[in-house]
């Protein structure tokens, strides 16, 4: 068993930070941060699923950039993951969602733990997201109606702190700071960076 899945377990296992530490990757202003996210909150709830993977000896996690096809966050960075069908909780949908966008075998995955959910002011969707792990990497099959291109990215690619980059963009008349994580030719910023960064946190705090 891989030393950086152990970790990954046990940082697991802690509390999590929650959105004090998912501010640390949002961009700044960032409309809505005054609603808190509990039962009562009106938004469309989502599960999305961090997989984690062996890959060169080391682990990998599967991101897409998403199609200009799709209803919401248009050639965007993200997560496989979608909205929670009547009956489902973040598992399932997570699970769900990683078969239909990537085919990934999901009876074959182990879940490890979830994140803190977090809300999406642009879209209005409130993100559960689940970790779980495959102990082969999986065989991706795109959705072409959904997926433009799969990301596959080291865990110790994103803990470097030179992977962290901050720009500022022009978004709706306004002049936003962006913090963002490089992946290759690409940024991944927004709800993905923060969920990301709270992860981060987490193993970087096991790892002491």
């Amino acid at each position: 068993m891989s030393p950086r899945l152990n970790v990954l377990r046990t940082a697991l296992a802690r509390p999590l930070p929650g959105l004090s530490v998912q501010m640390g990757m949002a961009p700044v202003p960032r409309p809505g941060t005054d609603r808190i996210l509990d039962p009562t909150l009106n938004c469309r709830r989502a599960g999305v699923l961090v997989l984690f993977y062996p890959c060169g000896g080391e682990l990998c996690l599967v991101l897409t950039r998403r199609t200009d096809a799709v209803d919401t966050h248009r050639g965007q960075i993200s997560f496989p993951g979608g909205s929670m069908d009547p009956g489902e909780d973040a598992v399932s949908a997570a699970l769900r969602e990683a078969w239909e966008e990537l085919a990934v075998d999901t009876g074959s995955l182990e879940v490890l733990g979830e994140l803190s959910p977090l809300y999406i002011p642009p879209s209005g969707y409130c993100i559960y997201p689940v970790v779980a792990y495959a102990a082969e990497r999986p065989s991706f099959v795109p959705n072409p109606g959904e997926v433009a291109e799969v990301l596959e990215v080291s865990l110790v690619h994103l803990l470097d702190p030179t992977t962290r980059g901050e720009e500022i963009w022009p978004m709706r008349g306004v002049d936003v700071r962006v913090p963002f994580y490089r992946v290759g030719h690409h940024k991944v910023w927004g709800a993905t960076a923060m969920v990301l960064c709270e992860l981060l946190a987490l193993v970087q705090e096991e790892n002491g």
